[in-house]
């Protein structure tokens, strides 16, 4: 059977919902949950600080870096772990250092995401802000970014796709524009794991933050840093551990390496457990497969929508251009009422913005399934 088209849906746990809202948190495998139930039996059968527990505890985590440093093909000590996407932001927008007439190039303003919006304009008073205008996908001119450039740009920072469009930015081709001149930091929570081929070489970005409980099926509370090895000394650690540093006397210390430079305290190590299976369950399926279902579930639910009276639909019509996000409204009906009445039925979706506007967000993942994408088509028909 080709595994693009295989129904998973049966190793997921979810009662009879028809969850699609997997770009803010998605659901976890059996499997994982599992791993994580074994971890703390077995953590606490050895006792949770002591001799046996240390040397389990680091193979958990070297094990999580290395399949995640697999599947954005980097080495493993460039992965640090976090709690979330927003961690990894401010490492970066705190542990830069800026001098007079320094400027920073971000996009879109408020079309951006919260957590990748507020940290650059938080900066405002040490950095000039330079916006990049987009089209209403939220798209710019890569000639506008290369005319922003000047010799006191100190960061590009942009995100790999878009929350509340599904658009995928050409992160590659803006890295040929940078061309390791200019530091480049991805926000890709809305790619690791629902679109094949991330390679952080190729794409040329110094570093790169995203989560584990999106589209990397993981739990709450993981988060995952990329730190270019040589990029980790444009940073300042803004937190300092004995995890994190060494001290020589009384008034001097130094920082690590890397990735224990930027953890400081015990880590969630449940959590990474849980992400580690599910990051394994994700390859063994394959990530250009799981690319390959989302993008025929999400097209067969765009084109559905598309034959729906007063549709209105959001982001690129070229479905290599998005993610499986489809963002729509009904001209009548208020998108928070949508919402609301299709969880009644047990069919879960979302409410986000496209700056002003609001607007109802489906974002179905690889363990959902043609049949249920026809269900929510008629209830929303329906309403």
């Amino acid at each position: 059977m080709n595994l693009a088209s295989k129904d998973i849906s049966d190793d997921f746990p979810n009662s009879d919902k028809i969850y699609l809202n997997n770009a803010s948190v998605s659901l976890m495998p059996s499997q994982s949950i599992e791993a994580m139930r074994e971890f703390l039996i077995s953590y606490n059968s050895m006792g949770p600080d002591s001799k046996d527990s240390e040397p389990f505890v680091i193979e958990k985590l070297q094990n999580t870096r290395k399949i995640i440093a697999k599947i954005i093909s980097c080495q493993p000590d460039e992965i640090v772990l976090t709690q979330s996407t927003t961690d990894g932001i401010n490492i970066v927008s705190n542990g830069l250092s800026f001098i007079d007439n320094s400027n920073i190039i971000i996009r879109g303003m408020a079309h951006e995401h919260h957590s990748n919006f507020y940290p650059w304009i938080k900066l405002k008073e040490k950095v000039s802000i330079k916006n990049l205008p987009i089209d209403k996908n939220g798209f710019f001119k890569l000639n506008d970014l290369e005319s922003y450039i000047d010799n006191n740009t100190k960061l590009v920072s942009l995100s790999h796709a878009l929350y509340n469009t599904g658009a995928i930015l050409p992160v590659e081709e803006i890295g040929k524009i940078l061309q390791d001149k200019i530091p480049f930091f991805i926000d890709s929570a809305q790619t690791i794991g629902c679109i094949d081929d991330i390679d952080v070489s190729k794409i040329k970005c110094n570093f790169m933050s995203f989560n584990g409980s999106k589209w990397l099926c993981g739990p709450m509370g993981t988060g995952l840093f990329y730190c270019n090895r040589k990029s980790s000394e444009l940073l300042e650690p803004t937190t300092i551990g004995g995890e994190s540093a060494i001290i020589y006397d009384e008034t001097s210390l130094a920082f690590k390496e890397l990735p224990d430079k930027f953890q400081t305290g015990f880590r969630n190590y449940v959590g990474i457990v849980g992400l580690e299976s599910s990051a394994n369950y994700l390859l063994n399926f394959g990530m250009k497969n799981i690319r390959e279902k989302n993008q025929y579930l999400s097209n067969l639910f765009r084109e559905e929508l598309s034959k729906i009276p007063n549709m209105i639909l959001y982001g690129p019509e070229d479905p290599k251009n998005r993610t499986s996000i489809v963002s729509f409204n009904i001209e009548g009906l208020d998108s928070q009422e949508i919402v609301n009445k299709l969880e009644k039925q047990n069919i879960v979706l979302a409410v986000r913005e496209i700056m002003e506007k609001k607007i109802v967000r489906a974002s179905p993942h690889f363990f959902n399934t043609e049949s249920e994408m026809l269900q929510v088509i008629d209830a929303i028909k329906k309403l």
